[in-house]
């Protein structure tokens, strides 16, 4: 096996001051003319709609190219065989293709999330059984964090071809509470119980306005529905508080909140 020290000494042998230098004057502007490149394509981006990170992304792209061609130059420069080299190069490619497989599924739906824009950071969403808000958009995954304080990594490759909810994008976001009441209790009573349980509540929208409505007759209770609506940040906080307010209005109307229990009676054996 030869010395590799020896080799390396011997090609080096072979370039001449001159090509040396010429080959690092060419080097020296071809990073001039990337670097002025990249401030052109820059300007450029800048004056279209392209999201941002889409741009800092095309323009790392189109600079890994302009890198690549630099080396092909100074390499001609130098006398290298190019034929050679861009055969290695494809070579590494092709390998490097191969097995960033997903990785470039992940791109690819990265770009496109990117650009139809589904979500934004700090949307309320639930893809793929999940749900959280988006706490981070890459090229390959995308980073939801639970109600439950759990940071969750999903590949772009599945959100792209995955059905999606976005529970912040409209502005405002539904509240629905059920509770039951026995059938001793008057209609109307249970209702002016449940407006009042509204009254009380805070953030609720005025538009469209708060409703409660008979849903379900039960085999022992009347089913009553809740409707108001609130905005994304304070569904969660409505949400509980109208759960709250609801308990303590039919308390305060005499109206029996029911649940599913079972009567046992016994029966004294008198022999």
């Amino acid at each position: 096996m030869p010395d590799l020290t020896s080799l390396f000494t011997d090609t080096l042998a072979k370039f001449s001051f001159r090509a040396v230098l010429s080959a690092a004057a060419t080097l020296l502007i071809c990073l001039v003319a990337v670097h002025l490149l990249g401030k052109l394509l820059r300007r450029l981006l800048a004056r279209t709609k392209l999201d941002e990170r889409i741009q800092k992304y095309l323009l790392a792209g189109v600079k890994l190219i302009l890198y690549i061609v630099t080396v092909l130059i100074v390499a001609e420069s130098l006398n290298i065989p190019m034929t050679s080299l861009v055969a290695l190069l494809s070579v590494g490619s092709l390998g490097v293709t191969l097995a960033a497989e997903d990785i470039l599924g992940n791109v690819a739906g990265g770009l496109v999330i990117l650009s139809a824009h589904p979500f934004s950071i700090g949307d309320y969403v639930e893809v793929g059984g999940v749900a959280g808000t988006v706490h981070e958009i890459s090229l390959n995954h995308t980073k939801l964090v639970t109600p439950d304080g759990h940071l969750v990594m999903l590949p772009n490759k599945e959100l792209a071809s995955s059905q999606m909810t976005n529970y912040t994008v409209l502005g405002r976001r539904r509240v629905v509470q059920r509770v039951t009441a026995s059938y001793d209790a008057p209609t109307e009573t249970v209702k002016a119980a449940c407006r009042r349980a509204l009254e009380q509540t805070e953030n609720l929208l005025e538009d469209p306005a708060p409703t409660v409505y008979l849903t379900a007759y039960k085999e022992s209770s009347i089913e009553y529905t809740v409707y108001c609506w609130a905005t994304p940040e304070n569904w969660w906080g409505t949400y509980l508080a109208l759960g709250e307010h609801l308990r303590d209005a039919f308390r305060e109307y005499g109206v029996e909140m029911t649940y599913n229990h079972l009567n046992v009676h016994i029966i004294e054996n008198q022999s």
